[in-house]
């Protein structure tokens, strides 16, 4: 689901895998206190606006979640470390400061990621060949 949708929508399918884990510890049944869903940890409004019905549906999730992933990276021109900080912070709060945002959580979100997609990409290599 990851590799499909991360080709579908030209993101790096590593960044995705590891915003997924990032974001939900693989779970697709999880839910933030702040009331983000899935595995991508879609607010309600967000998913809405993705045209995700079942943030909870793995495959809706994803595809959800990448879009608007790779709506960031469009947003932010393709600097993933300000898209990642727009994904987790919110695009708006981003553009204000010109960069992440001076809020631990975003900054921790954004080593994180980082640090999980360059694991990913050198010692967990992705097939991008259908099963």
């Amino acid at each position: 689901l990851i590799v499909r949708s991360a080709m579908q929508h030209g993101v790096n399918p590593w960044l995705v895998k590891a915003v997924v884990l990032a974001e939900s510890g693989m779970n697709p049944d999880a839910v933030s206190r702040a009331g983000a869903q899935g595995l991508m940890q879609l607010m309600p409004p967000t998913a809405k606006e993705l045209g995700v019905i079942d943030a909870f549906d793995p495959a809706e999730c994803i595809d959800g979640g990448t879009r608007y992933l790779a709506k960031m990276l469009d947003t932010f021109a393709g600097d993933t470390r300000l898209a990642l900080a727009g994904y987790n912070a919110g695009p708006n709060r981003v553009k204000r400061v010109g960069r992440v945002p001076d809020i631990e959580e975003t900054q921790t979100y954004v080593k994180r990621v980082m640090a999980l997609q360059r694991y990913f990409r050198t010692s967990r290599p992705i097939s991008t060949e259908p099963r």
